[in-house]
């Protein structure tokens, strides 16, 4: 737990002296349910994942819904003019002065500022993703069938711009039959989607692109026809629930936040039951096979219940319940998908428990990590690595009704194994021949399907 100031005071809650009793009178509410507050809600229980999708994604106070900033240089690098990946790193790192500086003239909290590969290495990460999809779609669907795409989270919609100019350059045969679809939950990230269009020449604008401006999770429409589903550096700040599980019998209990009249935050536990995705989700992983490295502590367990005043539950572990719900969408809404995902494989700085996020803000220029993702809501990046090999399994039995190793198909790659297969790597190389854009995010993993 990092040390109160001033500034988290309000944030994080010391006291010891917490009334379980009045907690339990408190209604059990959703994301949905408080998504119209103006102000984060008191005297509530909610489930853990409902406590971080509305920090992130409330429409009001929510940190997507605040200022954050996606990095974006004005120019393209020549990375076959720099020197080495050190004149890369310092050159945005002065970037990176002048956009935390405009920053911090707005807020004394600042905008966070967060970048991507996709940005860093424009054009040539969206012109790799582009030519595997264009690979593909010609060796099963050309020409009979559109490409039709689909981006969830297309941020500043750099990703977006970067494909359809490798399309249109270098494939203009499919570029005729490409229908290009946005799915954008942030209503200002909409608006500058299409403002990347606008203020290009008329004659660079692409007419193939839809914005739809609508959460994946509140999708409603069914689309039959196949296509390619694209998320890139979007399913970490997919929301997780924490479990934990009896040091005796290793019974699952599931998590939840109480948050008191004062704004105080208390983690309490409950069995699990009560909440039909958790339940959904632990049983279709146990189908898998995977077992949580926390049950196989089970030394460390006798002596935890050998100690004075010994705990009753183990350490937490987080559960991608919000993407296990992603996986359901694609299954019901989008069933002849082809999917790409792209995100962290694991994190440093983490909150304890396995799959622990990141939580963290931007105080007057210093990145400020912290040990508990029960933060104010709006102030604090809560972002998860995901486990790429056991994601892949359970996508097999969601999505494709087949066990592990059973669909040589859906596959699990490096960063740079995706990035060597499908990037013009000659781009992205210096004069010394290092290479930044396979140096960099080694942290990554793409699932391809």
């Amino acid at each position: 737990m990092i040390s109160p100031t001033d500034l988290f005071a309000p944030f994080l809650n010391n006291d010891q002296n917490t009334d379980f009793g009045k907690h339990a009178t408190y209604p059990l509410k959703t994301a949905s349910d408080v998504a119209s507050c103006k102000t984060p809600p008191t005297c509530t229980r909610m489930l853990t994942r409902d406590f971080i999708d509305d920090s992130l994604y409330n429409p009001n106070y929510g940190y997507f819904s605040k200022q954050a900033v996606i990095f974006s240089p004005e120019m393209d690098f020549d990375f076959t003019e720099l020197r080495d990946h050190l004149e890369f790193m310092n050159m945005l790192a002065n970037m990176y002065k002048e956009i935390e500086g405009e920053a911090d003239e707005v807020d004394e909290v600042a905008r966070q500022v967060w970048h991507t590969p996709t940005e860093l290495f424009k054009p040539w990460y969206g012109y790799a993703i582009a030519k595997y999809m264009v690979s593909e779609y010609k060796l099963n669907l050309y020409p009979h069938k559109d490409l039709i795409i689909y981006e969830m989270g297309a941020g500043n919609g750099t990703l977006m711009l970067n494909i359809l100019d490798y399309i249109q350059k270098y494939e203009p045969s499919v570029y005729k039959r490409t229908q290009y679809n946005i799915i954008e939950i942030s209503g200002k990230l909409a608006e500058r989607q299409s403002e990347r269009q606008e203020v290009r020449d008329v004659t660079e604008q692409h007419t193939c692109v839809k914005i739809i401006n609508k959460s994946i999770f509140d999708w409603d429409i069914h689309v039959p026809e196949e296509c390619f589903f694209l998320g890139m550096e979007v399913i970490d700040n997919f929301a997780h629930d924490v479990i934990r599980y009896d040091l005796e019998t290793l019974q699952p209990y599931q998590g939840l936040v109480s948050i008191d009249d004062k704004g105080d935050y208390t983690e309490l536990y409950e069995p699990v039951g009560s909440d039909a995705l958790i339940s959904r989700y632990l049983a279709t992983r146990k189908m898998t096979r995977y077992r949580s490295p926390i049950l196989s502590r089970q030394l460390l367990h006798k002596v935890l219940k050998l100690l004075p005043v010994a705990p009753n539950l183990t350490s937490p572990e987080f559960i991608p319940t919000k993407l296990f719900m992603f996986l359901e969408t694609l299954k019901r809404h989008f069933p002849q998908h082809r999917l790409i995902l792209s995100d962290f494989s694991q994190l440093p700085d983490a909150v304890e428990g396995v799959d622990g996020p990141v939580v963290q803000t931007r105080y007057k220029g210093t990145m400020v990590p912290c040990s508990t993702y029960m933060v104010q809501p709006g102030w604090f990046d809560i972002f998860f690595p995901t486990n790429f090999e056991l994601l892949r399994d359970m996508y097999l039995l969601v999505c494709r009704g087949a066990r592990a190793g059973n669909d040589k198909t859906v596959k699990v790659l490096t960063h740079r194994e995706f990035c060597e297969r499908y990037g013009d790597i000659e781009r992205t190389t210096t004069r010394s021949g290092e290479n930044p854009m396979l140096m960099y995010y080694e942290n990554m993993k793409f699932l391809v399907t």
